[in-house]
């Protein structure tokens, strides 16, 4: 405006400098959101800014920050892999996309997306130690799934007893490996423990259709047809 007043311009950076203003309110009030815990009122300010500010990482950050307290991951992630791009050597991204991805069961991204942090930084404490722990257990899904396919229930059983032992912190590893489990039992023909396991995993899930199957199975074994 300095360099080269004209009407027009004033008119334009007056606009822009008053939108600044504004968006600077929402940006206090959303930090003040979250700081109180009101997650939803941060996540409906940090929407407002970011329809203009598309290119912050560090606001998607925050907004992810409040979408993991709200219980949404994927738009967590959503936030996360674009606040990977927008920021270089993003490991912290990674880190959190990783972990979430953990958290829900997918221990094939969560492996994926934690080597994405270690390609940036191999020294990464946190993202080394998900590591570790993501690759073990990955191997240990892959191996029993693997005797599966070769008919080998007794083996797979063994090893996804293991994979129980590997992550007794994260219910949905549990329920997948009882529910393989239930599977392998029935295979085997062993009808008894077969409904057991398979009852105790459609207590947690009722509508798991691969352990309503697997059950039928072990009761046509019994002869309980009306089962």
């Amino acid at each position: 405006l300095k360099s080269n007043p004209s009407n027009n311009e004033e008119k334009d950076a007056q606009t822009q400098l008053t939108k600044s203003d504004e968006l600077q309110r929402l940006h206090s009030q959303a930090i003040s959101a979250y700081q109180k815990e009101d997650y939803e009122a941060a996540i409906s300010l940090l929407d407002d800014i970011l329809a203009v500010c598309v290119w912050d990482a560090e606001l998607r950050e925050l907004r992810a920050e409040c979408y993991i307290k709200e219980g949404e991951p994927s738009k967590a992630i959503s936030d996360l892999k674009a606040a990977a791009k927008l920021k270089s050597d993003n490991t912290e991204a990674f880190y959190k996309i990783s972990r979430i991805y953990y958290q829900l069961g997918d221990h094939e991204l969560s492996l994926s997306e934690v080597r994405e942090c270690l390609k940036l930084d191999q020294d990464h404490k946190q993202c080394f130690s998900l590591y570790k722990q993501v690759k073990k257990l990955n191997k240990q899904i892959e191996s029993a799934e693997e005797f599966i396919r070769e008919g080998r229930y007794e083996d797979a059983i063994n090893k996804y007893d293991s994979v129980m032992k590997t992550e007794p912190d994260v219910p949905i590893y549990a329920t997948r490996a009882k529910e393989r489990i239930c599977h392998c039992l029935s295979k085997n023909q062993q009808a008894t423990e077969a409904i057991k396991v398979c009852t105790e995993v459609l207590q947690l899930e009722p509508d798991n259709v691969n352990a309503l199957k697997d059950r039928a199975e072990a009761y046509l074994l019994e002869d309980l047809y009306e089962e």
